[in-house]
Formats: structure tokens, C-alpha cells, sequence
């Protein structure tokens, strides 16, 4: 019967370190994706794709057409539902072994707790730098890994936090951006999306070196990625002594 239930996963058990044990990992693991926009609705469907066996995705939007050049989870027929709606429509339907919990609500200091608590690890797939200052407390407070992308035009970045271990992004970032409506060509939070993918299934996994105080940046216009070695701040807010 496991060999029946796992087909769709055969490739990929093929490599080393991998195996029917490590399928059970990902079986058994539950990741929280919050934001389910360029970056979320990829992330999903990849995990999704992998036998991931819990999925929560959170987003307060609803589907506008201006999303649709890059959020590929959500179609025209969808405009006018919240996003989870239309993401969990999909990916049950795409992968029906994987559960998939919808919570359509803004990500605050409130209910970041009660959200997030059951999760093993956390993909930050926002376009909200002071969203995103709330799940990176939470993450360190919790000490729960938390997959960081983010994109802009044609540039993508990405690293993984592992809290007292790696900087967080409290160290990085002492600032976020102006707040307004930025520009985005949709295969750079596609490719930033497969990054935060692949580093979910490692730490699962345990196999590969993930990005640990490495922040990588992408340039889809000379296409180039650099990695910048990143360091704990000593009087970081957040993680600092």
C-alpha cells in the first residue's frame, strides 16, 4: 500500500539520502507559508508536489487581476476570492495526500502564536517588511527555521534563518523599503520561489548545505547570483545578547 501511496514520489526517493525514510519526513513535516502571492503560491505547489504532508497558507487578499502575471496558483476565474480560497482549491485538487489549512487574515502579533504554533518550519513569502519583522521575532522567539524570499523587478533574494545560529533578518535589515506599489516580471519570484522550496525539503531532509548566513541575490537581467556572507548583530533587537 506505501508503495502505491508514494509512486508519484519515486524520482525524487531515487536520491541518496532521500529514500522511503526520508519521505516519511516530508510526510510528517508541516511547513507554514505566509503570503500567497508570486512568492507563496509557487513555494505551495512545489512543497505540494513533494509530499509535504501539511501546508498552511496565510494571506488576508483576495485574487486582483494584477496578480496574475505571476501568482500561479490563482486563475481569471478566480479574481474576487481570498487567496487561500483559490490556492487550497488547486493544490488539494493537485496533490490530494496533502492537507492543506487556509486562514485568511492579516499576520500580527496577535495571531502570529496561534497560527503558526504547530508549524516546524516557516517560508516568508510576503511583500510587507513590517509583517515580515513580526514572523522574524516569532520565528527567533520559537527558534523555528524561517525560509526568507524576496523580490523586486528583476532581482530576487533569499536566505534561511535558523534562530541564535544565523543572523535573522533584524540583523540584515535595520529598515525595510518605502510602502507603495512595486514592480515585478513573474518569473523572478518563480525562481526565488524554487530557492525557498529546495532549502524547505533540506532542512526536512537534513541532507545539503542550506543558506545558512548566505544571502543570495539574483539578477535576471545579467543573470548573475551572488551569495553575501551575512553575521549575527550582537545588538540586534531581535536576536541580539
Amino acid at each position: 500500500m506505501k508503495a502505491e501511496k508514494w509512486l508519484r514520489y519515486h524520482r525524487q526517493m531515487l536520491l541518496e539520502g532521500w529514500g522511503e525514510k526520508g519521505q516519511q519526513k516530508l510526510a510528517n513535516a508541516h511547513v507554514a507559508i505566509v503570503g500567497v502571492g508570486g512568492l507563496g503560491c509557487p513555494v505551495a505547489l512545489y512543497l505540494a508536489a513533494a509530499g509535504i504532508g501539511k501546508i498552511t497558507i496565510i494571506d488576508a487578499d483576495v485574487v486582483e487581476e494584477t496578480n496574475l502575471n505571476r501568482q500561479v496558483l490563482h486563475w481569471s476565474s478566480d479574481i474576487g476570492k481570498p487567496k487561500v480560497q483559490s490556492a487550497t482549491e488547486k493544490l488539494q485538487q493537485f496533490n490530494p495526500q496533502v492537507t492543506v489549512v487556509p486562514i485568511h487574515g492579516r499576520l500580527t502579533e496577535e495571531t502570529v502564536e496561534e497560527w503558526l504554533k504547530d508549524a516546524d518550519i516557516i517560508v516568508d513569502a510576503l511583500d510587507n517588511f513590517p509583517t515580515r519583522l513580526v514572523l522574524n521575532r516569532y520565528a527567533v522567539k520559537t527558534r523555528k527555521p524561517l525560509v526568507h524570499g524576496a523580490i523586486y523587478g528583476w532581482e530576487g533574494r533569499a536566505t534561511t534563518i535558523l534562530p541564535y545560529e544565523t543572523a535573522c533578518l533584524a540583523c540584515v535589515f535595520e529598515e525595510g523599503p518605502p510602502p507603495g506599489t512595486f514592480p515585478v516580471v513573474g518569473t523572478t519570484p518563480g525562481l526565488i520561489a524554487m530557492v525557498q522550496a529546495t532549502e524547505v525539503l533540506k532542512l526536512i531532509l537534513g541532507i545539503g548545505q542550506p543558506l545558512l548566513n548566505r544571502y543570495l541575490i539574483y539578477d535576471g537581467l545579467t543573470m548573475t547570483f551572488h551569495i553575501v556572507k551575512l553575521r549575527r548583530r550582537p545588538n540586534c533587537p531581535a536576536c541580539g545578547d
